[in-house]
């Protein structure tokens, strides 16, 4: 027993050096924010299994030093290859102004859009901005990362708002949440893989989808 614990107590300093030097190489994940567009006070959404409103800037978000959008300029494709308003590229050209002009429109019901990073990437956080010039939620949002450009083999959700299974990737449990300027931040705890896949169902002031800018936060794989 005396062998043991001697063992475990021997680790410990090795766990905590090793924390130690990992806070050390973080960093606060900075990206340059558009202006906000709310006039007024937004008017009420009765959205279920809603979050509450952000208020203020949100938490900082550490990530690796030296972390990157590896998103900026990549190939996108989608659901949708011929959108209503806009094309695909502006989704990753770094335009993040909710005005007119801004913003890609698809078409109604369930679309996706799909990031091809070109390589293998460690993945720390996903940055998304759909139409924020006014309070709007977007039904059914799934992210979803793989190796595999079909999505057939090896996904990986990092986030499903998709509460009735809409999108056929299983009930989700995030929670809705309404469009800022901010853009929503999500943790996608250091995945692994390729190409970025969100989804979306339309939303609580018409049925179409749309994008304003997405990113990608991370570092080429090793």
């Amino acid at each position: 027993m005396m062998r043991t614990l001697s063992r475990s107590f021997s680790v410990l300093p090795v766990l905590l050096v090793a924390t130690a030097a990992l806070a050390q190489n973080q960093v606060v994940l900075k990206t340059q924010l558009p202006p906000p567009l709310f006039v007024g006070t937004p008017a009420p959404l009765h959205v279920p299994n809603l979050e509450p409103p952000t208020k203020g800037k949100r938490p900082d978000f550490l990530v690796l030093a030296g972390t990157v959008n590896l998103a900026k300029n990549k190939k996108v494709t989608s659901s949708d290859n011929n959108p209503n308003v806009g094309t695909l590229d502006m989704i990753v050209d770094g335009d993040k102004d909710g005005n007119e002009g801004s913003w890609v429109e698809l078409g109604p019901g369930k679309q996706w859009v799909q990031i091809d990073l070109a390589k293998k990437a460690d993945i720390y956080a996903v940055l998304i901005w759909h139409y924020h010039s006014q309070a709007r939620v977007y039904r059914d949002v799934v992210v979803q990362v793989s190796d595999d450009p079909m999505f057939k083999s090896g996904v990986t959700t990092i986030f499903n708002n998709d509460f009735s299974n809409e999108i056929g990737g299983g009930a989700g449990k995030n929670l809705n949440y309404i469009e800022t300027y901010q853009g929503k931040l999500i943790d996608a705890k250091d995945v692994k893989g390729r190409y970025v896949r969100l989804y979306s169902n339309g939303n609580t002031s018409n049925k179409l989808n749309h994008y304003i800018e997405v990113e990608v936060w991370g570092k080429p794989a090793v």
